[in-house]
């Protein structure tokens, strides 16, 4: 089947100037690129000068957790809308594979973040997930092997050092999954397990990543001026502690560290964003391949206990309860308020469960005020009704000036980090997030258009060995997206849904033309990514 599509602004991926010109699609295949193709065809589609770029690559994302599910396509929906045909998956520890069928720990896979829900199989190993997924998911994928899930299979959620045996089963499970075509290794060091690990164990993890040349994404401790992660209130910001971290498990090495969601939560956190850059360019000139990604909002999503310290979460609920154990909480808590300039008025919630409906949408402080408490123990109050697993939205996590200029760092790529939720208030990145990139480079706010795609295309196809995407080159496969550059231009985001992308095709298919997806085509069009 061959397909010609002509009169496209071509954008090629590399960041290279666009041109008028023709793509050629033979099959699954890039077949010719050039100003004109003669020549007889299957179907001619003529894009009038719209634009024409590689197919979007979401390059973090946990969509591997809806892969399976019985029903994917409601999952990899809005994402398609904007124009996404491949994501990275497996981010922040918290990848759907990485334990053995047998595993005895199956309730803490998942960090308390996502959940094996309405699935048809469960495969715990690489290659006969992305064997299972492969042809039979809307979108492609690659996938990171992470960290929390292999350390939960090895030894459930111990708030200590691993023993030998465990340390030893946890790495042999991450280097299993690399040498089975995983693209490199996550860390979640704010979830459980994972936040119980400590730098001789993350040095370990990152030997392999250096052993097969293969990236580290990292989840970091702390993304804020204070946190839980850390007993000292005072002094060095936290999310630079983190970054301390980071720098004592890759320097000296060639390591590709992916630093995940460049955020800064809390408006008091704001002020570190020089030193974290100034870090970066550090370690990149020791020989470190640091690099970092972001998205378009200045809020995100987490799990309800995100801001609760390690020490409390693996209490018992007896525990809990003690009078000297809710003082010295009270007392963490409100003293990092004051510090982080970050309140319980900033955490929306999102969901805690059936039959609380009436929190969703609502503040925790607002909250406090209906069922007349004080902030802290509505606060507890809600991580206790949903059993700890609630769902929040949080900010500021960024400010429109942080987006921007870190829109023109090479070293920076884009993605979502967001994931369609069955019940509750979603997360805005799953409606717009690629278009708003686009929309700041179209008003002069973001980088250049080229660089623009080139950071949700090529360079995510480049940092994570994907071969043969992200590009419009012949021999690529045909994953190509077509966006009108007035529409993205004039249009009012932040309306929950899409806007500007015309076109999209995955593989050389046609699933979206216009508001139109094509469904049957969805069932089978994405394709499992082996590096």
């Amino acid at each position: 089947m061959t397909t010609l599509l002509k009169n496209a602004k071509i954008f090629d991926g590399a960041g290279s100037e666009a041109f008028l010109g023709s793509v050629l699609i033979n099959d699954d295949r890039i077949a010719q690129v050039g100003e004109t193709i003669p020549g007889e065809f299957d179907r001619v589609i003529d894009l009038e000068g719209k634009s024409l770029a590689p197919g979007f690559i979401d390059g973090h994302s946990h969509n591997d957790w809806f892969a399976l599910k019985n029903e994917p396509l409601k999952y990899f929906e809005p994402f398609i809308r904007q124009g996404i045909s491949s994501f990275i998956c497996g981010n922040c520890g918290v990848s759907v594979v990485g334990y053995e069928d047998d595993c005895p720990h199956m309730d803490v896979i998942g960090s308390g973040l996502v959940n094996f829900d309405d699935t048809r199989a469960r495969y715990g190993q690489v290659e006969p997930f992305l064997s299972a997924v492969d042809g039979h998911m809307p979108c492609n994928m690659a996938l990171l092997i992470g960290h929390c899930t292999a350390r939960a299979a090895a030894s459930g959620k111990v708030n200590r050092k691993l023993t030998p045996e465990e340390e030893a089963h946890m790495l042999a499970l991450l280097e299993e999954g690399l040498k089975q075509g995983a693209a490199g290794v996550s860390l979640g060091l704010m979830y459980v397990p994972g936040l119980y690990a400590d730098v001789e164990e993350l040095k370990k993890v990152a030997a392999l990543c250096l052993k097969y040349d293969k990236p580290l994404t990292v989840h970091p401790r702390a993304e804020s001026k204070v946190s839980m992660a850390y007993p000292q209130l005072l002094g060095r910001s936290h999310l630079l502690r983190a970054f301390d971290e980071l720098v004592e498990i890759a320097k000296g090495t060639k390591l590709k560290l992916q630093y995940s969601h460049a955020i800064f939560v809390g408006r008091n956190s704001l002020s570190a964003k020089g030193e974290l850059l100034r870090m970066i360019n550090e370690l990149r000139d020791q020989g470190v391949d640091v690099m970092f990604d972001i998205y378009n909002e200045c809020l995100g999503v987490s799990v309800i206990t995100v801001i609760l310290p390690a020490w409390y979460q693996s209490m018992t609920p007896e525990q809990r309860k003690k009078p000297i154990t809710r003082l010295k909480l009270a007392f963490l808590v409100r003293a990092s308020s004051l510090l982080l300039g970050f309140t319980f008025d900033d955490i929306q919630i999102a969901y805690i469960g059936e039959g609380y409906e009436k929190y969703e949408g609502k503040t925790v402080h607002e909250v406090a005020q209906m069922e007349g408490m004080s902030d802290l123990n509505a606060y507890l109050m809600l991580c206790e009704k949903s059993n700890f697993k609630g769902r929040v939205n949080m900010g500021p996590y960024s400010t429109p000036q942080i987006i921007s200029e870190f829109e023109h760092d090479p070293r920076c790529l884009y993605m979502t980090d967001a994931w369609v939720e069955d019940k509750g208030v979603q997360n805005p990145a799953i409606y717009d997030c690629y278009p708003k990139f686009l929309r700041d480079a179209l008003l002069g706010t973001g980088d250049t258009l080229p660089n623009t795609i080139h950071r949700m295309t090529g360079a995510i196809a480049r940092r994570y060995m994907l071969k043969d995407r992200g590009f419009i080159r012949p021999g690529c496969y045909a994953d190509l997206t077509v966006f009108d550059e007035a529409k993205i231009k004039s249009a009012k985001p932040d309306q929950q849904k899409s806007f500007g992308i015309e076109r999209l095709f995955i593989n050389g298919v046609q699933v979206l033309q216009g508001e139109t997806l094509d469904e049957e085509a969805l069932k089978t069009s994405g394709r499992a990514i082996r590096v």
